[in-house]
């Protein structure tokens, strides 16, 4: 990425850290700047097991994904989507399922430009502009409504979003919405930043996400496990990502390294 994209809106002040970018720097994307690069790697000086988390959390998306459409599933809402990367939602989906709906939603500017450039001709998939923090500016978005039938099951993700909830915004509350709009058989894709691995990295972590464009919070096990309300969590229930039904040797190793994972991660369905 060059300092200033043609898709970038002008707009947009890429001098400060942005956590889309960060995590994608942490991916080993290239859609990042200095700036990004620079506060990506003094958390890395200070916790190197989150890149591994990343990379671990995305390919726990990928599984679910996956594992959701081979269950059925053909409509799935990806709130707070992040910067395109490799198999993004609707390219796993539609490995499995080509006519599976997929809607992207997102309120970073830098996000909705990237990811309307990448998308652009894409079949059975949308990127809309919504924040996480109103569920109803997602939930009743025209697009999303026309894309979805929300009296069939789908799938609502909310991966690694909610801990840029503020405990002011809460997050409990939102998430109990969004689980609101599931239709019996729905199910809720949910990861999070858990404080309870990485104790002493959590407060000098937290510092660096507030000088960037979202802060960050970090949550622990009981309370994320709570996000799910009462939503069945499907076998492993709520886990470290990499031992969320990891299908490699490597995930495997890591789920053993690292048991108290970084990043906590579960899949429930609505009875």
């Amino acid at each position: 990425m060059t300092d200033r994209d043609d898709w970038a809106p002008k707009s947009v002040d890429l001098s400060t850290p942005n956590a889309a970018r960060m995590y994608d720097y942490y991916l080993g994307g290239k859609d990042n700047l200095a700036p990004d690069r620079a506060a990506a790697e003094m958390v890395l000086q200070i916790a190197p097991e989150i890149r591994i988390a990343a990379q671990q959390n995305r390919a726990f998306l990928g599984r679910a994904v996956r594992y959701l459409a081979e269950a059925g599933i053909r409509q799935f809402l990806d709130v707070g989507t992040g910067l395109p990367t490799q198999n993004n939602v609707h390219e796993v989906a539609h490995r499995t399922a080509p006519e599976a709906q997929v809607v992207y939603a997102d309120n970073d500017p830098v996000v909705l430009a990237h990811g309307r450039a990448i998308l652009a001709g894409s079949k059975n998939v949308d990127i809309v502009q919504a924040d996480l923090r109103r569920p109803e500016e997602v939930l009743e978005n025209p697009e999303v409504r026309e894309r979805l039938d929300f009296d069939r099951p789908f799938a609502i993700l909310l991966v690694a979003i909610v801990h840029f909830l503020q405990d002011s915004d809460g997050p409990e509350e939102i998430v109990a919405r969004f689980r609101d709009a599931l239709p019996p058989g729905g199910y809720l894709v949910l990861s999070h930043v858990c404080g309870d691995a990485l104790p002493d990295a959590v407060a000098p972590v937290m510092e660096i996400y507030r000088r960037s464009s979202t802060p960050i919070i970090t949550r622990s096990t009981e309370r994320i496990r709570g996000f799910f309300g009462d939503l069945e969590l499907v076998d492993p229930g709520l886990a470290n990502v990499s031992a969320w039904r990891p299908e490699t040797v490597e995930a495997k190793r890591i789920a053993e390294r690292y048991p108290q994972g970084y990043f906590l991660a579960g899949v429930a369905r609505k009875p």
